[in-house]
């Protein structure tokens, strides 16, 4: 009999205590991970949020293994289990006193490595603990891998509230409070009075220590990029940016910084008194030139931020202008709120409507036509809750989106989209890229006709980057607008780069002269093509087979470098993990004596649980990056899609046994139904998302639970039904179905970022589809050879 069984027996309420210890645990490691998305992202960069995915699962992989160690010790299961959680605890104070010192020190290898091995030691800790829990009863291994994943689904409920709350280190500090009560139960069932009153008093001391900090910030972020942060006069998290102001001494305008790193102004002008220098101030740079082209235009900003395209406009004449911006704490708390009086109420005033929702999101629902929608170095510096699950992809920047901003212009509405500009041109020339296909779906076959392109800062060219504003028109210029045009760009000092009618030896004009567009790209240095909605990835311009070259050779001090330099970080990051799944497979044979087995059958169904780890990770990437767009905003996605995925594959998991029994086949049957039910939402989600564009945020979460609820269900029946395969077959080999496969989601985190990047969102759910037939497979092997030895 196992120690769990004997340690319940004659203890009718033992059963869910253990249970809601689980579900603690699991609570506290996913708040853990998603918060530590949040704090790389500030103190290295946003590319670094991945780390957190792979340092999680590289530590609960190991806490797998070495929980066969130390369940090898004589202590007492739940005493031993209260001792562990208790040490978490503190673990994740100190990991994060030490991630946060070495904010300042850069994001060099030792930096890195320091990072990784000190923040996979709570998830270590967690592992084992859950491993543990499991292991020992396995004979519910179904419940308890239920309560496992209602636990996390718990936690990805509870991250946002806590970053919105108390800040990235307060919702760090939140899961050492949780792992604390998670002690305090496990003591309750060993009946250890003393352990039970340690693990509630350090909660409550966690507790006090997350309310002292956010008044008298003790562990915050002093440093991050490698340099300090100073003169910040406000700052603030939410789930998915720390947004900060600074001033300096001097008195000079207030700065919008979002994650110690994206910069917004705060325009200071008198809208009402506006002076001849002011005005010349506001229309003066690139942003500004459109309305030359369309003063008094009612219009439509995508990413207001602190409000610069918002003065220009009112500046212009406007009397109508929408202000979309995403972030609830710059349109409300900055610019509303404790900030108001440095714009002068730029945000308040009349004809001035703000909007806290995505940009791409509100075009969709919105029944208006607008004379002037523009963007201006709209990025996505920062990541999400989600981390590197929306690793710089830009929904705003498709050809699907540029169709719905010219399907809301009237007649003689224009599109102004401000990028970087270099020599040869990257994302402006893809800005172009993109206009000629929408104007060709929507029935426009002289795009030529449709475009100017001015440029400012000539000189930093080939420094950090020059101004490239590119106008698009929804119908074909007229001779007087780009009279209009040339006037101003003569007048204003700026360079045009294009316009109709002037044929100068750029690549813009080659590009909208080209008869074979296709052709163009395929030559052209850079990877300029038009990105669709299946694969949003607009800053990536470096073609793939230059990637190392480009690390190597691009200026420092470009934003071209900072942009593109994400995916050859993604291949170092992808190394690292390389580096701790080689650790994790190191496990069995170092700890435990334990090598590969040689009982024949077993070795090729370990790859079964290669398969199901790969394979669940791709298809909840895809699923993410996919709704996006649908849900309207990043954290939304990331929220909706993994709590129904772990509610959904908790319940799986829950009647797994019921459903598949012992009989293979019916395990087989399973896995066919998660390629099926994936395969069909890979094609029918796109369909979905356009069909609900304008359905209340509500409805579409409701939908979106609908559309995951059946593959997650599908998706959580067969680890346990694997699991109790293997231990009824060959019970040793149970340590190494943990081990890969915790290290094939390690890997299959960072490779699901490469295939939505290379491949499409679509094609990763499909080859997610896929790895479950391979497991399918297994399963029919194993199972041919077990009826040929009887």
């Amino acid at each position: 009999m196992s120690i769990v069984s004997s340690s319940l027996s004659g203890r009718s309420s033992a059963w869910p205590t253990l249970y809601a210890a689980v579900a603690l645990t699991t609570a506290a490691t996913l708040i853990l991970e998603l918060s530590l998305t949040r704090i790389f992202s500030v103190i290295f960069y946003y590319h670094f949020a991945f780390l957190a995915i792979s340092i999680a699962l590289f530590g609960l992989g190991a806490g797998g293994v070495l929980s066969y160690y130390v369940s090898a010790r004589g202590e007492a299961l739940f005493r031993r289990l209260g001792i562990i959680s208790v040490v978490n605890a503190c673990a994740v104070v100190l990991s994060l006193a030490l991630i946060l010192h070495l904010g300042g020190r850069g994001s060099g290898f030792l930096t890195l490595a320091l990072v990784y091995f000190a923040s996979a030691l709570p998830f270590l800790l967690s592992g084992l603990s859950v491993s543990l829990a499991i292991a020992e009863a396995i004979q519910r291994v179904e419940r308890v891998y239920f309560f496992d994943l209602l636990g996390a689904a718990a936690g990805c409920l509870l991250v946002i509230p806590f970053l919105n709350l108390v800040g990235g280190p307060g919702a760090v500090l939140s899961a050492g409070v949780l792992f604390a009560a998670a002690a305090a139960v496990w003591f309750g069932l060993a009946r250890a009075s003393t352990g039970r009153a340690a693990g509630v008093g350090l909660a409550l001391a966690l507790v006090a220590l997350i309310l002292i900090n956010k008044r008298a910030p003790i562990l915050d972020v002093h440093s991050a990029k490698g340099s300090p942060l100073a003169n910040e006069t406000f700052v603030q998290w939410n789930s998915f940016s720390r947004i900060s102001v600074t001033q300096d001494a001097k008195g000079s305008d207030p700065l919008i910084v979002i994650d110690a790193d994206a910069t917004t102004g705060i325009p200071h002008f008198d809208l009402d008194n506006l002076s001849a220098a002011d005005r010349a101030e506001l229309t003066a740079h690139g942003p500004g030139f459109p309305y030359l082209l369309r003063p008094g235009a009612k219009t439509l900003i995508i990413g207001a931020g602190g409000g610069w395209d918002v003065a220009r406009a009112l500046a212009s004449g406007s009397r109508d202008v929408t202000a979309v911006e995403i972030n609830p704490i710059i349109a409300g708390t900055v610019m509303r709120g404790r900030f108001r009086a440095a714009s002068r109420g730029l945000y308040s005033r009349p004809g001035v409507r703000v909007v806290v929702e995505d940009g791409r999101s509100f075009v969709r629902r919105s029944g208006e036509k607008y004379q002037l929608l523009q963007a201006t170095l709209v990025d996505t510096w920062a990541s999400t809750a989600a981390g590197a699950y929306a690793l710089s992809e830009n929904n705003i920047y498709t050809t699907e989106a540029f169709v719905d901003y010219l399907s809301h212009l009237t007649p003689d509405g224009v599109l102004a989209f401000t990028r970087w500009g270099f020599d040869p041109p990257r994302e402006s020339l893809r800005l172009l890229a993109l206009a000629r296909e929408a104007l060709k779906r929507l029935g426009e076959n002289d795009p030529a006709r449709h475009v100017i392109v001015v440029r400012e800062d000539v000189q930093k060219l080939h420094g950090w980057g020059a101004s490239d504003t590119v106008i698009v028109s929804r119908k074909p210029m007229p001779v007087e607008l780009l009279e209009r045009a040339g006037l101003a760009a003569s007048q204003g000092g700026f360079e045009i780069v294009y316009m109709p009618g002037q044929a100068p030896d750029t690549p813009f004009a080659t590009f909208l002269a080209a008869k074979d567009p296709t052709a163009f790209l395929a030559s052209y240095p850079y990877d300029v093509s038009p990105v669709p909605d299946d694969r949003p990835f607009f800053f990536y311009t470096v073609q793939p087979r230059d990637v190392w070259r480009f690390k190597s050779t691009a200026a420092r001090d470009s934003a071209d470098f900072k942009i593109n330099l994400a995916v050859p970080t993604l291949f170092s990051l992808v190394s690292v993990s390389l580096l701790a799944t080689v650790v994790t497979l190191a496990l069995p044979p170092l700890l435990l004596g334990s090598r590969l087995p040689k009982k024949k059958g077993v070795p090729f169904f370990l790859l079964y649980f290669v398969c199901l780890g790969a394979g669940y990770i791709l298809i909840q990437v895809g699923l993410i990056q996919k709704l996006v767009l649908f849900l309207g905003h990043p954290t939304y996605a990331l929220t909706v899609v993994i709590f129904s995925m772990l509610v959904s594959s908790g319940c799986g998991s829950f009647f797994s046994r019921r459903i598949v029994s012992s009989e293979d086949r019916r395990l087989m049957l399973a896995l066919a139904g998660v390629a099926a039910v994936v395969s069909l939402l890979a094609f029918a989600v796109s369909p979905i998302i356009n069909a609900g564009a304008a359905l209340p945020l509500p409805v579409r979460m409701l939908v979106t639970v609908l559309l995951i609820a059946p593959a997650g269900f599908a998706m959580g029946i067969p680890f346990p039904a694997g699991l109790s395969r293997l231990e009824s077959w060959h019970p040793p080999s149970v340590r190494w179905a943990w081990s890969l496969n915790a290290a094939s989601s390690v890997l299959g985190s960072g490779a699901a970022i490469f295939c939505a990047i290379y491949l499409g969102l679509r094609n990763t759910l499909l080859l997610g589809a896929g790895l479950y037939l391979f497991a399918l497979a297994t399963v029919q092997l194993t199972s041919s050879l077990a009826r040929r030895k009887t």
